[in-house]
């Protein structure tokens, strides 16, 4: 991988890990790096009513469509097909770019940060 000031890195963790936007990586000889989720195509999505989105929300999840919740908010990848969908159960659907975190799952684990580091 490659920072964007064109430093080389090598991540070799023990495990898989989820990486979010924010998050920092220790560096072996001092120094942290922060993770920066690149913008990607997504589709915003609002809704007059909590119940036409929660709606919207179970469509999606019916069809394994990653999702991230947001306040008031839903964003899926771009995909006309969905953008449609949603635009037939009575919400808006706005093209934007946005780095993109979807909700892990329910068996995935969970994203916990750990405050024992020195500041």
């Amino acid at each position: 991988m490659h920072t964007q000031s064109g430093a080389e890195l090598l991540l070799d963790l023990p495990q898989a890990a989820r990486l979010r936007d924010g998050d920092g990586l220790a560096l072996e000889g001092g120094g942290i790096v922060v993770i920066r989720a690149r913008p990607e195509p997504l589709i915003e999505i609002d809704a007059q009513s909590t119940a036409t989105l929660m709606r919207i929300a179970w469509h999606l999840g019916n069809r394994h469509v990653p999702v991230q919740v947001l306040d008031r908010r839903l964003r899926i990848r771009a995909d006309q097909l969905f953008a449609d969908l949603v635009k037939q159960l009575g919400a808006r659907a706005t093209e934007i770019d946005a780095a993109f975190d979807p909700e892990a799952g329910a068996y995935a684990e969970s994203h916990h940060h750990r405050d024992d580091h020195q500041h």
